[in-house]
């Protein structure tokens, strides 16, 4: 049976992103140091191709994050092209190039449709605007037994 499961780096004083997000931006302002700790790790390299990082604890703590996830959800700015309907003159595939980290489905709560985005890896964005309700209910449909994971952000996770 699939858990739902929510992870999300977070300061001491309880902020996740930054004001003023932006394609500069992802995470708003003053969040430039926010995930070190994850970059520095062997397993993000990993999930992104690469060979480099260090392990330890925070190296286990993203495997484990990411060990028998079958599906995402993620808010509108996690997935990232800015406020709005989606531009057709410029379509945003989201913040990690031709080939996400995810692997599996990712479902994007939004207030504008789209068709769904396949990208590299087995990653495909599907764009639910009809609430988390409906977002969790595909999600466990696709994960085939496995865990939903919950990215951010904050709204999501409210």
């Amino acid at each position: 049976m699939s858990k739902l499961r929510f992870q999300i780096t977070m300061t001491l004083d309880g902020y996740v992103a930054g004001p003023n997000q932006s394609l500069d931006r992802p995470i708003g302002e003053g969040t430039e140091h926010l995930h070190d700790w994850l970059f520095a790790t062997k397993a993000f390299h990993e999930m992104h191709g690469g060979d480099e990082g260090g392990s330890g604890i925070n190296d286990d703590i993203v495997r484990e994050a990411f060990a028998n996830v079958g599906a995402t959800i993620m808010g509108r700015n996690m997935f990232g092209g800015g406020p709005g309907p989606w531009r057709a003159d410029q379509p945003w595939n989201g913040w990690w190039g031709e080939n996400p980290p995810f692997h599996t489905p990712v479902f994007v709560l939004t207030h504008h449709a789209r068709p769904p985005l396949e990208m590299q890896g087995g990653t495909t964005f599907h764009f639910v605007t009809d609430g988390i309700e409906s977002a969790l209910r595909q999600a466990k449909a696709l994960a085939a037994g496995k865990d939903v994971s919950l990215g951010g952000g904050a709204e999501v996770a409210q």
